[in-house]
């Protein structure tokens, strides 16, 4: 793992919302292949250097790279067309759209992205079949488990192949043995991909599926760890 490059790249990155800042300074590299964690108290920094990492802010000062792309360079529309073709999302919450079925929310990207709607659904079919949601794809969000979103999330963030996954809180609503089988699942499926990873989490138990962990406090990397 060790001699695998960056797949994302930060350098001397801030990031400030109004006089607050989030990011002050921060050095990251990502390599690929692994799962990362990031974790910090509430407030820390951790959701906007993932959103960082992701193209979702610009940083104020400093460089983020995606693979030879200096993402922080582009324009929002440029951001959004690259975290649409290259990035898939997990949220803590799922995020669905709620009047959507299951099998259109793990369309919409593809739909979005071009693709024929006969190819979006089959894959999307194929994801949900993966994940054990084949019977529950005619299903609107309401109308499933905690655990059943997210895995819908989870098929939504993967169907377009995404060379990075970022997961944002993924199982901070669920149940201990729901989180549990959502964190097996998210990284069996995505590894099987060939998927990069990067998690944000206050939970250890969570953080212990990772590769690497890095500590953020007062916006700051305050501490790096080998976890596998």
């Amino acid at each position: 793992m060790s001699s695998a490059p960056p797949i994302l790249r930060l350098r001397g990155v801030r990031k400030r919302f109004g006089l607050d800042t989030a990011l002050d300074g921060v050095d990251l590299d990502v390599r690929a292949g692994e799962v990362l964690a990031i974790m910090g108290p509430s407030g820390s920094g951790k959701s906007t250097l993932l959103h960082v990492l992701a193209g979702v802010y610009a940083p104020d000062e400093g460089s983020a790279h995606y693979l030879d792309t200096l993402v922080s360079e582009l324009g929002e529309a440029d951001r959004a067309r690259l975290r649409l073709e290259e990035f898939g999302f997990v949220f803590q919450f799922g995020q669905l759209l709620p009047d959507l079925t299951a099998l259109d929310n793990v369309a919409l990207p593809l739909l979005i992205a071009g693709r024929p709607r006969r190819q979006a659904v089959r894959q999307a079919k194929s994801w949900l079949t993966q994940l054990g949601l084949a019977d529950h794809a005619g299903k609107r969000p309401g109308e499933l488990s905690g655990g059943q979103a997210q895995r819908v999330a989870i098929a939504r963030a993967l169907v377009t192949a995404p060379r990075i996954v970022f997961a944002d809180e993924p199982t901070g609503s669920l149940d201990s043995l729901s989180a549990e089988q959502v964190m097996a699942t998210l990284l069996e499926l995505a590894k099987g991909t060939g998927a990069t990873v990067v998690i944000v989490t206050h939970d250890p138990r969570v953080a212990a599926y990772a590769d690497r962990e890095v500590v953020v406090r007062d916006g700051r990397i305050s501490g790096v760890g080998i976890l596998a």
